[in-house]
Formats: structure tokens, sequence, C-alpha cells
């Protein structure tokens, strides 16, 4: 009789049963809270790899309120059962403790406590409990020791994220019988991140030839059925040598950076038809690239930074037309650009920087009408800047910087008006620097430095409100700098040493609020420095040595500068004076041949000094 008045009790007022059920989650869920302290430093690889801001979730968790509306908590409304957590990045600190009430959550789904730190805890075998998981996130939560067997219980899920950084102090470590039971039990699952984990008790046949008994059990990892994106990166004790792909199978995702395998192992990648993403960094290639790459025709990214290819990249390089994001920085590549690049149509970055690539920058690459990133620096490249690249009007970022190009800039990069970061330093560029510029209106970041640039600066560089950086150091630049009645409110660095600079300092320099750089020593400027330069409160490094400068200043003045760390003065007409001590937070002064007199009594004020140059002076 008592079991049927619940029962009724429970299909005419499910909400009651639904209240109570939320009323443990909710308690469950504060005493999981308060086995952890708040500490930003917790995640703060969140902000710089995954790019999204981290906080403090948890601190919206407070006794009394619905769970439900808590954040990083997602209940089934039907019945108030928590079904998603999502702690990732919200700064919690301390030891996971094996007896958590979080295992009291019977119905959850989806569990994500990435980059977190649980100061190196072990991983409780208890995370097998969660039997309702499809989607389960550990990754870079400084959790150390062997992943538990019971992990690969967990038949349902479709993600799992075990990643971990190849450098922490304890490695999550796997065993060949965990690995079995990931292969065994895991059918269901579509991401499979294992990433860093030390898997040196492993070998690779582990991966093949598991109970071909049982048809469906699969015999190798990458046939999983459902397997569409697999990271086994920096599991370098891991040599995949024994395996190969095979056609039919399913893999869109694979990152195997940081590993061992022979050229024959990747050759085989050429079976992975529905392959879009491929990542084979920090690995050595020492015959080259393999060609077999060059005919994934689905393949939409390939990413190979840091590794060992000693060799050029193929003609054929331009057959996967499908790519979007071509990415082969510091990885040893010689031999010439191929212009077969100019093939891919769809490509948005295309990164070759940081190599020894020589010969000329292929016109084709004037093709790439959807790029909006080119970086070529730290090569070897030589000619001419190719006028087909100013048909690339989609460009944020033009890096052709530390190569041996030559003759003049091309007018028509003043036609690439999405540019926002332009470098062409380190070349061996000649000519004025074009008028057409300054049409570049969303430029922040401009880097013509040590070239062989001559003329004027133009007064068109004035239109250029939006820039940060500018750098036009070492060249032979002449004539006074544009002054005109304007506004920098965001330039920060100003680099305009080592040319052949007159006049005086122009008025615009006193009205960039943002300045924190100044660099004008080894020029030919004159007059006196003005009072005004005193405004510029965000202003660190001040060089004005090697100049023509004169006029005396009161040093005090400097004591207005909060932030001023280094005063380069030397080799002007100046001369020095203060009625009071200095107070300047000054760690570096350079005051060489400035016609003083007398030891500077101002000095004894300047507690943070730790570089003094009074030399050739009267002293």
């Amino acid at each position: 009789m008592a079991s049927y008045l619940f029962l009724c009790l429970l299909l005419f007022f499910p909400h009651l049963y639904a209240s109570s059920g939320s009323q443990y989650s909710c308690s469950s869920l504060i005493q999981f809270k308060n086995s952890f302290s708040i500490t930003e430093g917790a995640s703060l690889s969140c902000d710089h790899i995954t790019g999204l801001k981290s906080y403090p979730k948890i601190n919206s968790w407070k006794e009394g309120t619905d769970c439900c509306s808590w954040d990083g908590v997602t209940c089934d409304h039907l019945n108030a059962h928590v079904i998603s957590l999502d702690l990732s990045c919200s700064w919690l600190y301390g030891n996971f403790p094996s007896n958590t009430p979080l295992f009291l959550l019977p119905h959850l789904q989806k569990l994500n406590l990435a980059y977190n730190d649980f100061n190196l805890s072990k991983i409780p075998s208890e995370f097998g409990r969660f039997e309702s998981l499809v989607y389960l996130n550990l990754s870079h939560t400084r959790f150390v020791g062997e992943v538990p067997s019971q992990v690969s219980h967990l038949s349902k899920l479709v993600s799992l994220d075990l990643s971990c950084w190849i450098y922490d102090y304890e490695q999550f470590t796997i065993d060949k019988h965990a690995v079995e039971g990931l292969v065994h039990n895991l059918i269901e699952v579509r991401h499979l991140f294992l990433h860093g984990i030390n898997m040196s008790s492993v070998n690779a046949h582990v991966f093949m030839n598991l109970s071909s008994s049982l048809r469906k059990i699969p015999k190798n990892i990458f046939d999983l059925p459902n397997l569409n994106l697999l990271n086994l990166g920096g599991n370098q004790n891991l040599n995949l040598d024994p395996l190969k792909f095979n056609r039919s199978n399913n893999l869109e995702h694979l990152d195997l950076s940081s590993m061992s395998f022979s050229t024959e192992f990747i050759d085989s990648v050429n079976n992975l038809r529905a392959l879009k993403y491929l990542d084979l960094s920090g690995n050595s290639f020492f015959q080259g690239m393999s060609v077999s790459i060059t005919n994934l025709s689905s393949l939409e990214y390939l990413v190979i930074s840091g590794a060992n290819i000693f060799g050029g990249l193929p003609d054929s390089m331009g057959n996967p037309v499908s790519l979007k994001f071509l990415v082969l920085y510091y990885s040893n590549l010689l031999g010439p650009v191929p212009r077969s690049l100019g093939n891919l149509l769809q490509l948005t970055r295309l990164d070759l920087s940081q190599n020894q690539l020589s010969g000329q920058i292929p016109r084709s690459l004037g093709n790439l009408l959807q790029l909006t990133h080119l970086d070529l620096s730290q090569n070897q490249l030589s000619g001419q800047i190719p006028r087909s690249l100013g048909n690339l009007l989609q460009l944020t970022h033009l890096d052709l910087s530390q190569n041996q190009l030559c003759g003049q800039i091309l007018r028509s990069l003043g036609k690439l008006s999405q540019l926002t970061h332009l470098d062409l330093s380190q070349n061996q560029l000649s000519g004025p620097i074009p008028r057409s510029l300054g049409n570049l209106l969303q430029l922040t970041h401009l880097d013509l430095s040590q070239n062989q640039l001559s003329g004027q600066i133009s007064l068109s560089i004035l239109n250029l409100t939006q820039l940060e950086f500018l750098d036009i150091t070492e060249n032979s630049l002449e004539g006074s700098i544009p002054d005109e009645v304007t506004a920098f409110p965001n330039l920060k660095y100003l680099y305009l040493s080592n040319n052949l600079l007159n006049g005086t300092l122009p008025s615009w320099l006193y009205t960039a609020p943002s300045l924190e750089y100044l660099y004008l020593k080894n020029n030919k400027l004159q007059g006196p420095l003005p009072s005004s330069i005193f405004q510029l409160l965000n202003l660190t490094y001040l060089s004005l040595s090697s100049n023509n400068l004169s006029g005396v200043i009161e040093f005090s003045m400097f004591s207005n500068l909060p932030n001023l760390k280094h005063l380069g003065l030397s080799y002007n007409s100046l001369s020095l004076t203060s009625s009071t001590t200095s107070t300047a937070n000054l760690t570096s002064l350079f005051f060489s041949s400035c016609d003083l007199s007398e030891f500077p009594q101002f000095l004894k004020g300047l507690r943070s000094l730790e570089s003094l140059d009074l030399s050739y002076n009267g002293i």
C-alpha cells in the first residue's frame, strides 16, 4: 500500500521528486566546491592556449539557490538532474579527493574539468561510475599517475580528452591493458585526445590485432568505427611504424606531432581520404616531405612546425586544392618556394617562415585572393617583391622580414587596405618610402627597419592614426620628421634611430598619450628638449643620444615621468641643472659628452639606478 501511494505521488506530483533530487545534487556540488581554493594561476594556461577568458565559475554557486541556474551547471528540466558540468578554466586549485561528492551525480552526461590545477592528484578510479558520460575532458589539470582502466569502461563516450603537457613534472601514464580497454570498449568515440601521455610501456602492436574473434571490436585504434578526431601528439616513446592507415578510415582530424615514425608509415596517410586536419610538427623527415601528403584531396589544414624536413617542398604542394591553412615554419625547408602554391585558391594562411628557402617569391602567390596571412620571414629569399602581391586585398598580415629582398617597396602595397601588420625589415630594400603606405588606415604595426631606404618620410605617414608600432631605424632617411597637428592615440613604440633626420622634434610627439618607447638616437635633430615631453606619462624608454640638441634641462622634471626607466641624452649640447634631488625611477642614465662641469647632485635621489655613463664631460 505504501509503495502504491508513493507511486501515485510520483505520477501526479513529479516536481516533488525532482525538487528533492535537485536539492541533493546542489548539496553535492556545494561540497565539491568547498574541496578547492580559488587561485587565478591555476588556469593561467587557459588564457594563453585556448584564447578563452578564465574566471571562477563556482563563485556563483550559493547555498539556498537553485543549482540549475549556476554557472557551468546544466540540468535536465524534466527531472532536475544535473546532466552537464563545465568547470573548465575555473581557477580551481587543490587535491582532488577520491571520495568527492561529484561522483554522486549519476546522471552526468558531460564533464569538463580542463585547465585547472589538481596539484598532482591521482585520477580516481571512481570516474568509471559515470556510466552515462558522453563527454569527458580532464586535460591540463595536473592530474598525474596512471590513467585508471575504469575510464575505458565508459562505453558511451563520444569525446575523451586526457591531454597533458609533454614537459610536465609528471605526466599521465597509460599501460597496454588500458589502451586495449580503450580500443575494445569506446566504439562510440569520435574525438580521442591522448596528447602528451607517457606511453613508454606501450608497443604499437597493442593498437592492433585486438581480440579479432569478436567482430564488433576493432583490430586497430585507427579502425574505431566512429573515430574522426585522434590526437596522439607528444608521445615520443610510441613508435607507430607497425601501423598503417587504411582507406575505410573516417578520420578527419589527426595530430601526430612530436612522435616517432618512419617514412613508410607516414606514406600510408595517403589512404585517409576524409582527412581535413593534419599536424606532424616536431618530427623528422630526412628525405624531405612525403609526397603522399599532397594527395589528400580533402585536406584543409596542414601544420608542420619545428620539424626537421631537410629537403624542399615538392612541386605537388599545390595539389590539395582544399587547403585553407598551410603552416610549415621552422622546419629546415630548403630550395625554392614552389610556384604550384598559387593553385591553392582557398588558402587563407600561408606561413613558411624560419626556414632556409631561397630564390624569388613566385608571382603565382598573387593568385591567392583569399589570403589573410602571408609570412615568408627569416629565409634567404632574394629578388624584388612581386607586384602581384598587390592583388591580395584580404591580407591583414604581411611579413617578408629577414630575407635578401632588393629593389623598391611597391606602391601597390598601398592597395592592401585591410593590412594591420606590415613587416619588411632586415632586407636590402632601397629608394623612398612610398606615399601610398599612408592609405593603410588599419595598420597597427609597420616595420621597415634595417634596409637602405632613402629620401624623406612622407607626410602621408601621419594618416596612420591606428599605429601602435613604427620602426624605420637603420636606413638613410633625411629631412625633418613630418610635423602636423595630429595625434597617434595608440602609438606605443616609435623607433627612428640611425638615420639622417634633422630639424626639431615634432609637436605631435607630445600628443601621443600611449607612447612608451621613443628612440631617435644617431640622427641630426636640433633645438631644445621641449618641456611638453614631460606630459608623456607612459614613457619608459627615451633615447635621444647623438643628435644636435641644445639648451638647459631641469633634471627634476623627469620625476614627472613615473614609468621612465631608460634615459639617453649623450652626445648633445645639453646642460643639466636641478634645484632639488630627483625622485625619478631611472635604472639607466646616459649623459656622456653633455657639457657637464661638475658632478650632478641630483643623482643622489636615484635609488634604482643600475647603469650610469657620465664620460667625456668636464667634471
